[in-house]
């Protein structure tokens, strides 16, 4: 049996309920709304998440949508994001 500590090193504990995670959306839907919302992308982009959230109705027709979500390693997170998640775990274990 081989054993490589790099390995070990950069495992993540089983039992841990926390993961850093790539996620990727695709959503194609139909939507009534002003036209006016449409010229400030962020504004426009928290409108179509609000909406597809609330699903359909007479002012949204879904026609597709698809998601994708994969375990990374935290290696691969930023030091900001590996940070928080060394902070959630710490406070986990202190609850």
């Amino acid at each position: 049996m081989k054993s490589d500590s790099s390995d070990s090193f950069n495992c993540q504990p089983l039992d841990s309920e926390l993961a850093v995670y790539t996620c990727e959306i695709h959503l194609k839907f139909r939507l009534i709304e002003d036209k006016n919302l449409l010229r400030d992308r962020e504004q426009l982009l928290e409108a179509l998440l609000e909406a597809f959230s609330y699903g359909a109705d007479e002012y949204l027709e879904p026609l597709q949508a698809h998601a994708e979500v994969t375990e990374v390693s935290e290696i691969e997170a930023s030091p900001a994001m590996r940070r928080q998640l060394i902070r959630l775990r710490n406070s986990k274990d202190l609850g």
